[in-house]
């Protein structure tokens, strides 16, 4: 994340588009926030990196990776407007994707051993993202809007995956015990920084809709719910890494399991209930055939003890 503040210039027809330093408020204390994202990010990067953890959160290395470059860019291009405005929007939408990549690789680490949930997981996770992208490109170019279609598609794609973020967090702090997932493991820290940050800035933008909070306040209040978000990942990182526990009910999670193991490659019955029906039906089918049968008339059957007593002295008598 970069710095987001609201501007007094008003471009792209709306409300909060691109942060420039001639037209936001000067505001020492944003600035030291804005600029501590990167170092704490470098920090937490370095960690990973030492310890090995790149290698099972790539995704998420690699999102820390893209904003410190970010910053790296679009900072010594604040004086010129333009790049400024497009390249930022730019790595606001890289890095609206990187997020949504990260929840899913949160969500493999978590459903690692039950293969079929995880498989279910992907699927609708490439579904999810290709609704939120529809979405994204509609509102761009709805007449409603001003004439940056750019900032209102990123705009509606970020909010989308801070939705996802804080959804992850709240199905992790419930369904964590059951999964057998510690809440002192790294890939629980990654999703509590996501979720934190989320929910604080879903709450923060509706409070600035309802005009219940001015645009400094949005601005200061946003980048350090996002620096505590580094260092809930910096604590994390640090932090010896505990084995999966055992879930709390096992059985549970397998049912879930199975069942879609079952959905997915369905097994033979084994009632005997549709053998007698089709056994019926092939009884059926051949005492009407004789029926039909030209000059036969149509018999009553006997009872079976009687057909095999006439069976057995017809027998006899041939012999």
């Amino acid at each position: 994340m970069t710095l987001r503040c609201h501007c007094i210039k008003d471009v792209g027809g709306g409300k909060g588009t691109s942060p420039h330093t001639d037209s936001c408020v000067n505001n020492d204390i944003m600035h030291l926030l804005w600029y501590a994202h990167p170092i704490l990010q470098s920090v937490v990067a370095v960690v990973l990196w030492r310890r090995g953890l790149h290698k099972k959160f790539p995704v998420f290395f690699a999102y820390l990776i893209a904003h410190i470059a970010i910053f790296v860019t679009i900072f010594p291009l604040r004086a010129n407007y333009n790049w400024y405005f497009w390249l930022y929007w730019l790595g606001a939408a890289i890095s609206a994707v990187l997020g949504f990549k990260v929840i899913h690789e949160i969500f493999l680490d978590v459903f690692r051993p039950y293969q079929q949930l995880k498989d279910l997981g992907t699927v609708i996770f490439k579904w999810a993202f290709l609704v939120m992208l529809l979405v994204s490109v509609v509102v761009a170019f709805s007449n409603s809007f001003g004439r940056y279609p750019l900032v209102h598609a990123v705009t509606t794609l970020q909010r989308s995956v801070r939705l996802v973020q804080f959804g992850l967090i709240l199905f992790l702090l419930l369904f964590s015990r059951f999964l057998g997932v510690s809440r002192r493991q790294l890939v629980f820290g990654i999703a509590l920084g996501f979720g934190f940050f989320a929910g604080m800035e879903l709450m923060l933008l509706a409070l600035d809709s309802g005009g219940f909070l001015h645009e400094e306040g949005f601005n200061l209040f946003n980048m350090a719910v996002y620096n505590l978000s580094i260092v809930i990942w910096l604590g994390y990182s640090f932090a010896r890494g505990e084995a999966r526990q055992s879930a709390v009910n096992p059985l549970q999670t397998q049912r879930w399991e199975q069942g879609l193991a079952n959905i997915q490659h369905p097994v033979p019955s084994d009632s005997l209930i549709p053998m007698f029906e089709s056994m019926v039906e092939r009884a059926i089918s051949r005492s009407s055939n004789l029926d039909e049968l030209p000059g036969r008339e149509p018999s009553v059957p006997a009872p079976k003890s009687f057909s095999a007593a006439s069976s057995a002295s017809g027998s006899k008598l041939r012999g």
